[in-house]
């Protein structure tokens, strides 16, 4: 039964009496819906699992087809599309129409598709579904518009290729056969006509039976058996009188055209020849086989694979037989296909290859045939993305312009691969876009194998700019050992980079984070490690005497100062004293090299920090990495807890587990956690299914919160765990959730605190605004100084007095303890939910949002993607950001200060004192304390100089349900707060620029003078509340919900719940990109003007939608059912970025790129390429005098022998006609396209006519020749006319 509560009554009358009060300065948004668009741009990378290639000749295109159904067309470097179809069958074939911009794909649906490549998204304009039969392969002759298909049935259907309608003419199995023949070929798997003679075709069957099928007399010239043999492909030879075909034992059989009854040669390249009374060797199939002809010298044989069995190890290979020579070129993977490239299209002409594009499952290989060896072309392409499996993607669009430049000119210094091709790369079609990006992206992939690749992504191109592999760093592990934990153990798993300063941290999947700094020059350095033991315990029953002086601290030098791991004792009521934790701290799970290592020009290593084993369990896993280069300061944080690195005097200045940032105020009773667990490394992300995904989404398991206690021993929380009710009741007055034992808890509670010292408990009005996110005051602030965590990361020389000053400080608290407990705490203000400020918004079909009440104790909702668990011992840090702030209602102005959130939804604030720049900042070590009368500054001049970090946050904790995603910061004007930072500056130019004494250069030395300006803002002349504006707003985002906390107030200023179905993955602010004012071509509307800092927050959810925001309004601008999400890979890879770019890894070798803007996808028609480019077919072969005259080529006229008039119409249940959806643009092309069919007939005619005018002299040649034969007979008649026989 709810509890009634008459304060909140009247607070209620009250607000709704009142007119409610707006903010002092209105914001103006001007973001809109109409400034928003999703849609896919470009796709980067290898296509994933490829089946079906096809090479246009004269465009110079190559098209890929792969098993998801997506087909990418490739042309000169920078020109690549990607296209889908509507389902995701496999494609089979594909087969262009050559220098007509059209392409037909086959797929495993049994459907054929053409595509139109005559615009810039290439779309579908006819399909054909066959609905009795299965296509097993397709054949297109040059310049025809008749395509062959052949069934699995061994049919060969005909289909009009202009208007995809079947045709009557039919090529049925049992009329190819003999008729003593009682078995059935076999599906089609070879289907080929003549070069010399288009009608005759051949048509190969599975069994090995080959039909030279008379399209004119619709019957069966000859038939070829190969015995026993099954066949793959077929090949003619450019004259049209042999062909080769390839069989399932590697052997190859030429067969003669008019010979059927023998073949003209039988042999194995790669099996030894039989002896006498012994079987042939045993060798592999030979899939395909090609056999390209040249002017001068032997033709070319090529085939793929063959070799035989017993050569075990040997990999995939391409053999190229010339003549005598034979040459071997292993691959790395399967061949999926190949393709001899020539210069001609027509298969009656000497083909003269100059290389051979071969398809392999994982990479595109081009082989120059026109060198001796023939080495590879270098591949332009961006498609070693996935050379090591891809774990995570960072985007960074509008950096700094010098970025580029920079990245290039370390990676040029690269070693270069030797051994390719010195020709230019051959797939040369295509044309790029008419305009680019405005600003410069840059994209960071991070791999398995512990390397990170910086991409060049303007504009919609991908080019590699540098490599650097984190690995060097470390020593080999031995193959035993190697895997002992994890698969990959440089496995990249965070990545966060200040473009300003160009430093770089990388955090790895053994618990490992390294500090690079970016230097032109090469250097020599030993790598400063540090060694962190990251973990979390809870106390025994019996507290440690405040007199009693705490064991000896471990080496400096190992830097182990951790919560529960044999550190400082601590107040707190989850810290671990006992002196065995030390023990139980073991060693990273990665060795670092020792002695000097060479570093060459680029990312050069600064620091590195290794969270180490403990119990013999190996790190949690780093969910969250942050830098700022100004403080000089890196934090990170795992499922055990938070630390803080000064990377500038390489120490550890915080260590400390989850629950004890909070301190007093924690709202959870915790349970006995167990060691950290090791979770499996993501892998390449590229292997989880769905289940899988949504499984790991999950945020850790659902927490109630509990009344806070004092602290509890082993003992009592099993009692509590043990009497623990599966129905709770949740108590609206204090927001705790409380089980019918909550006395028994009570009464354990009183036991404690008459065993141990007197501790003042916290009140129901303490616990609400703790949990409400109200932040405390000054009897707040005493109450958290009682319960400091306290770090452990000093020096040697200070270990005794600092052991000296904790014992004094534990005597101060003990005679404190009564005064402070006498003074009760101020009564928390009103909950958001009834300030006149806060406006409340709830997306479209979704339910309004709970009351702020209930905030504070919320339970996840139950929904099929949350986990129904219940284990409050496991609270991770999941998302950090360093920042200046406000961190307690009070402060006047801002403060360098650490946001921290939690993966219960947790947010709290750290405060940072930081000591002046110059020498002082390299000596004096950096303070993290809290920000009340009782900070750093009351512990004594002693306590502030040798204290090297005192872990609590500033009272502030802001609580929101789900898991944080995102933090960001805001002005009174609505504007993107940036984070501070040092510029980067050439170390060669150092001496050049103006120094201060200290040796501070002059960019460091502005960012610092802003600093101590935004500190030197004149407060208030009385610091209340009333007095206090508003000027900063903060931006929360977590899997449920999103608010914005007006600062320093701290109150609600904006509410929305995101989802109640789903969660959100991946949420970001970004801005959008500017809009240009523009009137419409109807109306005398104007478009709004968009500011460039205009920004928004953007979330992309587990069902697929794509959600923006307005800011700081959260009110709702795009809700795009865009993706659905497939597996884990989605999710750890999606990346926002600002100008309203994003990106995701769609597959484990590709990279898919989407943007969010109007603007974008406006000019985005302009930036992408051209494939299709107007070019001249060349001229077919010019047939010699002699052999036109004596040889009698068939000519046939298929539009008689396949149309409708003389075989009639197909049956309608064969096969169904599905328009295309081509759009406005398909509607010009197919415009276009009848023009073209215009002009094909207009130059038709003119061949013609100069095909008749050759004739006209053809026979005025033959009529000389015939007047020449018959004068020199008249005249040898007329010489012997009138001789004797004996004269002759």
């Amino acid at each position: 039964m709810k509890k009634f509560n008459f304060k909140k009554v009247l607070d209620g009358l009250t607000s709704s009496s009142a007119p409610p009060a707006k903010p002092e300065t209105e914001i103006t948004e001007t973001l809109g819906s109409e400034h928003f668009q999703v849609s896919k741009t470009v796709r980067h990378g290898f296509p994933y699992q490829p089946t079906a290639m096809a090479y246009d000749p004269v465009q110079h295109i190559l098209a890929i087809g792969c098993k998801s159904g997506s087909i990418r067309l490739f042309g000169r470097p920078g020109v690549d599309c990607h296209v889908m179809h509507d389902n995701d069958a496999a494609v089979l074939q594909l087969i262009f129409l050559v220098n007509e911009g059209a392409l037909v794909s086959v797929c495993s649906d049994d459907s054929l598709h053409l595509w139109n490549l005559r615009q810039k998204r290439p779309a579908i304009l006819h399909s054909l579904k066959y609905n009795r039969e299965r296509i097993t392969y397709c054949h297109l002759p040059f310049q025809s518009k008749w395509l062959y298909i052949g069934t699995e049935r061994g049919n060969v259907h005909i289909a009009n290729i202009e208007s995809f309608v079947l045709s009557g003419y039919v090529i049925n199995w049992n009329k190819a056969i003999e008729l003593s023949q009682r078995t059935h070929p076999g599906p089609v798997v070879s289907l080929s006509d003549n070069p010399t003679d288009s009608s005759k075709l051949l048509i190969g069957f599975e069994t090995g039976m080959i039909v030279q099928w008379d399209l004119k007399t619709k019957a069966a010239e000859c038939r070829y058996a190969c015995e026993q043999q099954t066949l793959h492909s077929l090949a003619w030879h450019h004259e049209g009188k042999q062909f080769m075909c390839s069989h399932s034992d590697g052997s190859l059989t030429v067969w003669n055209y008019r010979s059927p009854s023998k073949p003209a040669q039988v042999f194995q390249p790669h099996g030894h020849p039989a002896q006498k009374g012994s079987k042939p060797e045993a060798c592999r199939p030979i899939m395909k086989v090609a056999w390209p002809t040249q002017r001068t010298g032997d033709p070319f044989i090529v085939f793929s694979d063959g070799l035989p069995y017993e050569r075990s190890g040997r990999r995939p290979c391409i053999t190229v037989m010339q003549g005598k020579s034979v040459t071997v070129l292993e691959m790395e993977y399967p061949v999926v296909n190949f393709l001899p490239v020539s210069s001609t299209p027509w298969p009656n002409d000497f083909q003269d290859p100059y290389a051979i594009i071969v398809l392999l499952e994982n990479d595109l290989v081009v082989i120059d045939l026109t060198t001796p060896g023939y080495p590879c072309f270098q591949n332009p392409y961006p498609m070693d993305l996935h050379e090591s499996p891809v774990t995570c993607c960072t985007y960074y669009a509008d950096c700094p312009p010098e970025m580029i430049p920079a990245f290039y000119t370390v990676g040029s210094r690269q070693q270069k691969k030797t051994g390719f091709s010195d020709k230019n790369w051959p797939v040369k079609g295509g044309e790029w876009g008419t305009s680019t990006c405005s600003y410069p992206e840059i994209i960071i992939t991070g791999h398995a194998d512990g390397s990170l690749k910086f991409w060049d992504a303007s504009a919609v191109t991908l080019q590699l700019l540098y490599k650097l592999r984190t690995s060097k760093i470390f020593e080999k592990q031995p193959l035993n050992q190697s895997t002992e934990y994890e698969e990959d153990p440089f496995a990249i798993v965070k990545i966060a980079m200040c473009c300003e300063s160009r430093i770089l941290c990388v955090a790895g999947t053994s618990g490992h984070v390294i500090v690079y700094r970016y230097n032109k020059v090469e250097t020599t350095v030993d790598v400063p490690t540090l060694e962190i033991a990251l973990v979390y315990e809870v106390d025994d029953l019996d507290s440690p005497d405040t007199d009693q002086i705490p064991p000896p601290m471990p080496p400096p030098s190992s830097s182990v100062g951790s919560a529960g791991s044999g550190g400082m004792p601590s107040p707190s009521p989850h810290h671990s004293t006992s002196s065995e934790g030390a023990e139980k701290v073991g060693s990273p799970l990665l060795k670092v090299k020792s002695g000097p290592q060479k570093m060459v020009p680029g990312y050069q290593v600064d620091l590195c920090a290794q969270l180490v084993t403990v119990e013999g369990e190996p790190p949690s896993q780093i969910l969250c990495l942050a830098i700022n280069s100004l403080y000089g300061l890196m934090a990170f944080g795992n499922m055990q807890g938070l630390a803080i690195v000064d990377i500038i005097q390489k120490t550890t200045l915080l260590n400390l587990g989850t629950p004890d940032l909070y301190g007093s105020a924690d709202p959870y009773t915790r349970t006995q956690p167990r060691s950290p667990q090791r979770k499996k490394p993501p892998a390449g992300l590229g292997d989880l299914g769905e289940a899988q995904a949504v499984e790991q989404l999950q945020s850790p398991q659902r927490r109630k919160p509990l009344k806070a206690l004092s602290k509890l021993g082993e003992s009592e929380i099993g009692e509590q765990e043990r009497c623990r009710s599966p129905t709770t009741e949740r108590d609206e007055s204090n927001g705790v959730c409380l089980s019918p034992t909550g006395t028994t808890r009570k009464k354990l509670a009183d036991i404690k605190r008459n065993r141990n010292q007197p501790r003042p408990r916290m009140s129901k009005a303490h616990s609400t605004a703790s949990m409400e996110g109200n932040g405390g005051d000054d009897s707040d602030d005493m109450n958290n100084s009682l319960s400091m965590s306290w770090g452990s990361s000093v020096s040697r020389l200070f270990r005794t007095e600092l052991i000296k000053a904790e014992a004094m400080l534990r005597r101060q608290r003990s005679s404190s303890t009564s005064s402070v407990g006498s003074q009760s705490p101020k009564v928390a203000p009103k909950c958001a939910g009834t300030d006149p400020h806060v406006a409340s918004h709830k997306c479209p079909g979704r339910d309004s949002p709970k009351a702020d009440s209930k905030d504070g104790s919320f339970s996840r909702s139950r929904s099929s993607s949350m986990s129904s668990l219940e284990n409050v011992s496991a609270e991770g840090i999941n998302c950090l950001s360093f920042t200046e702030s406000y961190t307690r209602k009070t402060d006047p102005v801002t403060s360098p200060c650490l946001w921290v959130g939690t993966t219960l939804g947790s947010v709290l604030v750290i405060v940072l004192n930081l000591p002046p720049q110059g020498d002082q900042r390299l000596t004096q070590p950096v303070i993290v304390s809290p920000s009340g009368p009782m900070g750093a500054a009351a512990f004594g001049d002693l306590q502030s100089q040798m204290l090297m970090c005192v872990g609590h946050p500033s009272g502030t904790i802001l609580r929101l349900k789900g898991a944080i995603l995102a933090m960001s910061f805001l002005d009174c004007n609505g504007m993107t707060i940036p984070p501070l930072f040092a510029k980067w500056e050439d170390p060669k130019k150092k001496d050049e620029n103006r120094e201060t004494k200290d040796g501070q250069s002059m960019n460091q030395r502005r960012g610092w003078q802003q600093l101590q300006h935004l500190h030197r803002q004149k407060a208030p002349s009385s610091p209340t509340t009333e007095t206090i504006s508003d000027r900063q707003f903060v931006v929360i985002c977590s899997e449920k919900q999103a608010k914005v906390i007006s600062l320093p107030s701290q109150t609600c200023a904006y509410k929305l719940n995101i989802t109640e179905t789903s969660f959100v993955c991946k949420a970001d602010v970004v801005s959008i990109a500017k809009h240009q004012s523009k009137v419409g071509h109807s109306t005398n509307l104007t478009k709004k003007k968009v500011r460039n800092d205009s920004v928004c927050l953007a979330c992309f959810l587990a069902n697929g939608h794509i959600m923006t925001f307005s800011l700081p309004s959260l009110r709702p601008l795009l809700d795009s059912d865009f993706l659905p999400l497939a597996d884990m890979r989605i999710a750890q890879t999606f990346s926002f970025s600002n100008c309203g770019q994003a990106l995701y890894l769609c597959t484990p070798s590709e990279i898919q790129r989407i943007t969010l803007a109007a603007d974008t996808c406006e000019s985005l028609q302009e930036m992408l390429c051209e494939l299709f480019l107007p070019v001249d077919t060349p001229e077919g072969p010019k047939q010699s005098f002699f052999k036109g005259l004596f040889s009698s080529p068939s000519i046939v006229d298929k539009e008689e022998l396949f149309g409708e008039a003389a075989s009639g119409k197909a049956s309608r249940s064969v096969a169904k006609h599905i328009p295309g959806t081509g759009g406005i643009e398909g509607v010009k092309a197919e415009s276009g396209s009848a023009m073209a069919e215009v002009q094909k007939a207009r130059m038709a005619l003119v061949e013609r006519g100069e095909k008749l005018s050759e004739l006209e002299e053809r026979t005025e040649a033959l009529k000389v020749g015939s007047e020449l034969y018959a004068s020199s007979a008249h005249q040898v008649m007329e010489k012997y006319k009138n001789k004797k026989w004996y004269q002759l």
